[in-house]
């Protein structure tokens, strides 16, 4: 089959296209015949080794994939040959055929077409659990994005209108701020322009945000820290923009916050029942229309540095898709 390969954690810049053997399913396994696979910013980690998950050199790599399955290990109950599903990895969604537990992989609506379903598991499965089980977003309340218009944060934008949150979405320029309009955020901060936190302030009146969602930190999580309010909850999913901060004690307890550390992969084996509770709501949701996922690249697997690229230098908004 073929591959994008990483022989050396160099970045994405070494990877190769190669013909590798098709991959054999354990016994709680299932085999699947990739048809499309999203990239997350997990990716420009993983094939640098600066990812928790190391695979062993060579792999690919590839968090996530929709297809159809080809081939059920002996133990495998809930899922036959033929079947369309989308499915959760450790690696391996860059290639014609990708192995995964049973336990991560859902099956898709026959109306849901294969790039789409790529797009949904890593960055809405971390956005639904994360607000819905985490953070406990309720209806009222009002809800700050950071990176709203990245393939994690404009998830979180959705399912915050979802679920009937005040949505404050902060983003780089105007055209990121416009996809984040047009998914449903109800006021727009761009992070440009300076004063967060004071604009927050200003649009809550004065009283600050009940929940933030930020996979951005630096000095936007410091933003948020001083703009959220009391007895307030934030949701810390990652660090895109490369520092990470270090968390007053102080400010937590006078203003009663709750700094919430989020490592959604890891319910994957910590509480996988409250995925799949997770998922059923969200899949819901994706197929009576309340929540459309956007993909605004495709690319061909030959192409796959062109992906990477433009995920890393932050040109794509939503998910960036390698279809196959």
């Amino acid at each position: 089959m073929k591959a994008a390969v990483c022989t050396s954690l160099d970045g994405y810049e070494s990877l190769e296209i190669m013909d590798v053997d098709i991959p054999t399913p354990k016994a709680n396994q299932v085999l699947i015949r990739v048809q499309a696979s999203a990239l997350n910013f997990a990716d420009s980690l993983i094939v640098k080794g600066k990812y928790q998950v190391k695979p062993p050199l060579p792999f690919s790599p590839g968090l996530e994939c929709a297809g159809v399955i080809e081939q059920v290990g002996s133990d495998v109950t809930n899922f036959k040959v033929g079947d369309r599903v989308m499915a959760i990895l450790d690696w391996g969604g860059f290639a014609e055929y990708a192995v995964a537990a049973e336990h991560d992989v859902f099956p898709i609506a026959d109306n849901l077409d294969f790039t789409t379903a790529a797009a949904i598991p890593v960055a809405y499965g971390t956005s639904h659990h994360g607000l819905r089980m985490k953070a406990g977003l309720k209806k009222g309340e009002t809800l700050v994005v950071h990176g709203a218009a990245g393939g994690v944060g404009l998830t979180a934008v959705e399912i915050g209108k979802r679920v009937g949150a005040t949505v404050i979405a902060t983003a780089g320029g105007a055209e990121k701020l416009a996809i984040c309009k047009e998914h449903g955020a109800d006021h727009l901060i761009d992070y440009r322009d300076g004063g967060v936190r004071e604009k927050i302030k200003e649009l809550t009146d004065g009283l600050g945000a009940h929940v933030a969602y930020d996979p951005v930190g630096g000095d936007l999580f410091t933003e948020t820290l001083r703009s959220t309010r009391q007895d307030g909850r934030i949701l810390v999913v990652g660090f895109a923009s490369g520092d990470i901060p270090q968390i007053p004690a102080n400010i937590m307890m006078v203003k009663n916050i709750t700094c919430i550390g989020y490592h959604w992969g890891a319910y994957r084996t910590l509480d996988p029942d409250s995925l799949r509770t997770s998922f059923a709501e969200l899949m819901g949701w994706i197929e009576d229309g309340s929540l459309k996922p956007h993909v605004s690249m495709t690319f061909g697997l030959d192409n796959i540095k062109e992906a990477y690229a433009a995920l890393v230098g932050r040109k794509s908004t939503g998910k960036v898709v390698v279809t196959l």
